[in-house]
Order: C-alpha cells, then sequence, then structure tokens
C-alpha cells in the first residue's frame, strides 16, 4: 500500500469506525452505547466520502444518523432504563465461551478477507469519481434498474397499507 494522505485518511476513519464499534458494544449505558454508534455512523461516512461515493456517504448520514438514532434514543427513552442493575450479567462460562467463538469467527472472517483479496486489486478503477455521484446513482436506477426500483416500491406500498390496515384492528 502506498503511504499517501488519502489512504492515512481512509485508514484513520477507518480504525475510528472500529473503535466506535467496540466502545458501543463494551459500554454498559445504553446512551453512551447510541452515542458511539452515532459516531461509527460518521466514521462509516467518511470512509464512503474517501472511497468517492458522495451520495451513500450522505444517505448514510441522513438515513443512519438521521432517522435510525432518533428512533433508537426514543426507544431508550421510552424504556425507562432506570433499573440498570437487572441488565448487568454475572461472569460465567457462557460468556467466556461467547467471547473465544467471537475471536475465533473473527480470526476466520480476517484470514478468509485476506486471502481473498491479497494481491488482487493493486489500482483503483478508473470509473470510480463517476460511479459514486448522485447523478450516475440516478441515471442507472431510472433506466437499467428502473424495474426492480418500481416493485421495491410496490412492496414498500403494501407494506405500509398493511401496516395502516393492522393499526385500526388495534385501536377499535
Amino acid at each position: 500500500m502506498i503511504w499517501n494522505a488519502e489512504n492515512i485518511i481512509t485508514l484513520s476513519f477507518a480504525i475510528l469506525a472500529l473503535g466506535s464499534a467496540i466502545m458501543m458494544i463494551t459500554r454498559r449505558s445504553p446512551i453512551t452505547s447510541a452515542l458511539y454508534l452515532i459516531v461509527n455512523f460518521f466514521a462509516i461516512s467518511g470512509v464512503y466520502l474517501m472511497l468517492r461515493s458522495q451520495f451513500v456517504a450522505i444517505i448514510q448520514i441522513l438515513v443512519y444518523a438521521g432517522a435510525i438514532m432518533v428512533l433508537f434514543l426514543f426507544v431508550i427513552m421510552l424504556l425507562n432504563l432506570s433499573g440498570e442493575k437487572k441488565l448487568l450479567e454475572t461472569f460465567s462460562y457462557k460468556k467466556i465461551s461467547a467471547i473465544i467463538l467471537g475471536l475465533m469467527l473473527f480470526a476466520s472472517l480476517g484470514i478468509t478477507a485476506f486471502f481473498a483479496f491479497f494481491g488482487k486489486y493493486k489500482t483503483m478503477n478508473p470509473n470510480a469519481e463517476i460511479m459514486g455521484t448522485i447523478q450516475s446513482v440516478g441515471k442507472e436506477l431510472y433506466t437499467t434498474y428502473s424495474f426492480p426500483f418500481e416493485l421495491v416500491s410496490f412492496v414498500l406500498l403494501a407494506a405500509i397499507v398493511g401496516a395502516i390496515v393492522l393499526a385500526q384492528k388495534k385501536f377499535e
């Protein structure tokens, strides 16, 4: 790997994303975990920006850091986790075995990814700057993938109508 500024910034965003993900799953407070999740979303968005995929980076911030995190925070506030003593677990063999199995899975995934991609991608695609723009995504979405796009819109419409019907039955 060539150590230029772009690669260093991408690596720093990746390390920040990994660190915030680890901090998110190791915190006991759900509010603190949600804040680390927001940091993770922004770091992943930074990685997308460095990969020249501006549209995906903006959607990452708008959809995940905006909408999903508001939903998570509302759920945390509605649960009213004042009795956090109930959430604490004692140290058991189940926890030790879960940690060992998780580390083994992470190691096998890392080894697989290393040998699958080692030496295959030396250079970036020359069309990488064009492929990540909003214009190219919109063009592909409305020309090449117009039928699946319309199909997904009908599935979402059916889900919305189903949710409304179920909600009306519940309140009657």
